[in-house]
Parts: C-alpha cells; structure tokens; sequence
C-alpha cells in the first residue's frame, strides 16, 4: 500500500468522491475501485453502458522521421501496416523475447503515434522507448496533461453519438476519430469484451464530458468492475498473465506478433518458442459452483500439480467463479477437468478456452 499522500489523482478524482466511489491505490494512483457495488456496475455494461475513469494508463505521443522504425523495432505487430486512423494491439517486447508491456499504438499521422500503456508499466515503457530511440525521434509523455475514460457495453455508440452529435457508429473497431478540431480523440477499442470507445480529452475538459456522459445514462464503473469483465472477456493482465518473462507463444498471443516483418526485439527468441511447444499454455477455467478461483491457486490432476491460477473473479454472468490459469500442456485442453484446492476442500474446474469465458447468444 503507498501512502495517500503519495498518490496521483486524475482529473476525474473529484468527480468519483462527490459520487461516493471507494477510493483505493493503484499503480501509483489514488482510483475508484466501486460505486454502488462490483457485480452491478459489471452486469450495467453487459446490459447497457458503463463508464470508467481509465486517465491513469500512461499515453505518450511518438513522432518524428523516426518513430515508424523504432516502434517496428521494438514490437510484436506490423506497425508499418496500420494506417492513419487506425490502431493495433501489440506487445512491447525485451531482447529475450519476453513481453515488456502490452499495448494499442494509434497512427494518427505517416509521423505521429498515440500509445497507451498500462499505468504500473509506464515509467519503466517511456525510459525503454527513449534508451532506443534515436535524434530524430521525439516522445513526449501527455498522461497529465489529458484524461482518458472508457464508454462500454451495448448502449455505449449511442451515448457517444448523443453526447458529440457525431455519426461515430462509422467508426470501425481499432479505428479512432479526432472530433472538437482534434482536442478529442474517440477510439472504438476496449478492455472488457463489449463494443465502445475509449476518449482521451484535454485534463480540464474531463470532468464536463465525464457528466455528459453520466447524464446521458452511462453508469460509472470502477477497477472491480472492469477486472471482472475483462476476466470475462479472457484478455491479460500485465503482472498476473504476462510480465517480462512470458513469451508470446505461451500466452497465446501470437496473433499480434508478425514473425515475418522483419526485425523486433526478441524475434528470434519468439520464433524459436514457437518451433518448440512451450510446457504450459494460457487457459481459461470456469468453477462447479460460487468457489472463485484465486491468483495464485494451484491446480491438480490426478494428486500431481498441473497449474497456477493468474486471475479469477466471480462472473455475474455465467453465476459462478471463472479465471485463467497457465497449465501443463497435457492438460491444456477445453473440457479437461482439474482440481483446485481452497482450505481443506477440494474443488472442480474445468478447462476451456479463453474466447469461451464469456458466453455469447
């Protein structure tokens, strides 16, 4: 726990405490962690539109003659592929291949890119960006100077439209588009398995466009809430499913990673992991009942240890505890059934794909 005083507060801060948010730390930030409570701010955006403060996430702007090479360089996707106006998803890898930061770089110009990082990575992202960068590269970090929030669920493009009388159901998913001459950025990219969009706006717009936003229906959301959705969703999380030492490969991740672009950090080491099946695969694992799996949790088969949880969350939507869980190749399969002890009890889970997490009509 760091110290109150210690922490950073987003534009949003006042806004949170005036509607009674718990406030807890998190990655150096002072953040919402719930309103009225986890479980119903998760079932609002699975029904309808939920709204997140998410300004603590590290946003840096990348541009120059150099920045196209040493984003390629430095990682996993085909950043000379995207096109002004669109964005990935992608990994910011180590010279072993291991997985530095994941992120969404956005290509806002042939010379000019937006990435944002995750907020307990992006000090130690910024200083390994700059110690490979060159002259004629410049990285400016904006986080303080902006607020960030995500618009999520199935009522979340017509929020937006009503809030920016803008047509922004055009927006293509990974697309973005700058609106108010471009001191708004809306991205069509989230973190908890719905469609939406995620704002950044100049840091003394963001309490205006926050109650826009709330008034028109949206509910707010904190970091509980979010954790259960993307755990639902199946998507990592840096420091539980990933870190420094992961490889793409055992992740599951490869579907970012363009071995033949040419040169990255670490390629080598991820081409190599890819020839060789790697001893444990990233799964997604749903309980027999309310039990919820728990970060650190061993699971068995057959009395023999045969993998660790990463994450794990009761799920409003299937009724149950669900998580993800790095396990033993020879029973990384869906339909595997594994046991999971909690105090003197024993129990079941089940193996299944990480899409498979979050049950669709």
């Amino acid at each position: 726990m760091e110290p109150a005083d210690c922490l950073r507060r987003t534009p949003l801060y006042a806004q949170h405490v005036a509607l009674g948010a718990r406030m807890v730390p998190f990655a150096g930030w002072e953040m919402p962690v719930q309103y009225e409570g986890v479980l119903s701010e998760a079932r609002a955006v699975r029904s309808t539109c939920g709204l997140f403060d998410i300004s603590h996430m590290g946003r840096f702007v990348v541009s120059g003659v150099g920045a196209l090479p040493l984003l390629d360089l430095m990682t996993t996707n085909d950043v000379r592929g995207l096109e002004p106006g669109r964005a990935h998803y992608t990994l910011l890898t180590n010279d072993d291949g291991g997985i530095v930061d994941d992120l969404i770089i956005y290509r806002v110009a042939p010379d000019r890119f937006l990435l944002v990082v995750n907020a307990a990575n992006a000090a130690g992202d910024l200083a390994w960006l700059q110690q490979h960068a060159g002259p004629d590269v410049t990285i400016a970090d904006i986080t303080g100077e902006t607020a960030m929030m995500a618009l999520q669920g199935p009522a979340a493009v017509r929020t937006a439209e009503a809030a920016t009388s803008e047509k922004l159901e055009t927006v293509e998913r990974f697309g973005f588009r700058e609106l108010a001459g471009g001191a708004q950025t809306w991205c069509r990219t989230g973190y908890t398995g719905e469609d939406g969009f995620e704002v950044i706006v100049p840091a003394n717009a963001g309490e205006v466009v926050w109650r826009t936003l709330a008034e028109l229906g949206a509910i707010p959301c904190g970091l509980g809430a979010r954790d259960v959705l993307r755990t639902e969703a199946g998507y990592p999380l840096y420091g539980h499913e990933i870190d420094g030492s992961t490889t793409p490969v055992e992740a599951g991740l490869m579907w970012v990673v363009r071995l033949d672009k040419g040169p990255f950090l670490g390629r080598d080491r991820v081409a190599a992991a890819r020839e060789s099946p790697p001893p444990r695969r990233l799964m997604g694992i749903v309980s027999s009942g309310r039990i919820v799996p728990r970060h650190g949790y061993t699971l068995a088969a057959d009395g023999e240890e045969a993998g660790v949880v990463t994450s794990g969350v009761f799920s409003p939507t299937r009724g149950c505890g669900i998580g993800m869980a790095y396990i033993a190749r020879s029973h990384a399969h869906p339909g595997y059934s594994l046991t999971m002890p909690v105090r003197a009890d024993r129990h079941e889970v089940r193996v299944v794909a990480r899409r498979e997490l979050l049950p669709r009509p």
